[in-house]
């Protein structure tokens, strides 16, 4: 299991940084909040595509399409954090 969390250098990430938790079987994607939060766990089957925006400056997002459930967007992660999730979702998915 490998856990990424995003930097509290980010807004919304302040107090409650977001988490991208990948397993054998599925990806969860914990958004923590003060009164209430996200948590919403993807099977790797049900994941139609992921995608990364990588600025020049600051910090990156990953988006990860989902077959029936939508897109989940996750912001404040390092270049070589997006780059590694994507790779290892996408090798998951075979």
């Amino acid at each position: 299991m490998e856990t990424y969390t995003a930097s509290r250098l980010t807004g919304g990430n302040e107090i409650f940084p977001a988490q991208i938790i990948l397993d054998e079987t599925s990806v969860t994607l914990n958004d923590p909040g003060l009164f209430n939060g996200i948590e919403k766990t993807v099977p790797y089957g049900k994941i139609a595509s992921v995608d990364v925006e990588i600025p020049l400056i600051g910090f990156s997002t990953i988006i990860i399409e989902t077959s029936g459930e939508g897109s989940i967007k996750m912001h404040g992660f390092t270049k070589d954090e997006v780059t590694k999730i994507k790779k290892t979702i996408l090798e998951k998915m075979k």
